[in-house]
């Protein structure tokens, strides 16, 4: 990582802040951008971003960079044993003939807010403006006592961390480590994976998410900064 450079916004955040603190004691330059429209000099260098979501996706464009990004739907393939729940994709069009309460969130991202729709007419009220063909993430409802950020790098777990409750990482990252080993799905080189827990149920994934705009929440920065680096393909 000596002299790449990290690209974050220029407002104060504690975990940005930690993830630019490791950055530079790798040896590599942190530059903080306000105007993330305007293509900032870069000198030829490596580049990794970290922020949220307009901030990164802007820059990649302008700056051509290729941003690892893991599939929300992904989660519909996988098998029970990882899960605990069924998920399936169900168009738009066809979800007025599911058994409600459900846990539903588009496939297009920010389409609307992903949620818990209790009747079909809730979950028609605010999509009454949307093509009928697009496609959402439908999921049984189940209780979480636990939840665990998990941050991946080339399909190992670098870091992770209680963000509710509390407990032993033991058992958790041995779930996280047997779901990689067995997963069919062909990820990118780096993603984060939030995994819950319920008494009755055990551990399960919850979702997946891109590294550049995750959160540490908990996790170690100086752990995770080679994942924030891998995660924007120059």
């Amino acid at each position: 990582m000596k002299d790449e450079l990290l690209l974050i916004p220029d407002k104060a955040d504690i975990e940005r802040d930690g993830i630019a603190k490791a950055k530079e004691e790798h040896g590599g330059i942190v530059k903080r951008i306000g105007k993330f429209w305007v293509k900032p000099e870069t000198n030829g260098k490596r580049i990794a971003l970290y922020g949220y979501d307009s901030f990164c996706l802007v820059l990649a464009q302008i700056l051509e960079l290729e941003m690892c990004m893991p599939k929300d739907e992904w989660i519909a393939t996988l098998p029970n044993e990882f899960t605990k729940r069924q998920i399936q994709i169900v168009e738009l069009g066809n979800a007025h003939q599911m058994a409600y309460p459900k846990f539903i969130k588009p496939v297009t991202p920010k389409l609307f807010k992903a949620a818990i729709f209790e009747t079909a007419a809730s979950l028609q009220e605010i999509t009454q403006d949307i093509s009928r063909e697009e496609r959402l993430i439908v999921s049984d409802i189940v209780s979480v006592d636990k939840e665990v950020r998990s941050f991946i790098l080339d399909n190992e777990v670098q870091d992770l961390a209680y963000y509710e409750g509390e407990g032993d990482l033991t058992e958790v990252k041995a779930f996280i480590t047997g779901f990689l080993e067995k997963t069919s799905i062909v990820f990118p080189p780096t993603f984060v994976l939030d995994v819950g827990y319920n008494s009755q149920l055990g551990w399960f994934i919850i979702e997946f998410n891109s590294t550049w705009g995750a959160g540490l929440n908990g996790c170690d920065a100086a752990k995770v900064v080679n994942c924030i680096r891998a995660a924007a393909i120059n």
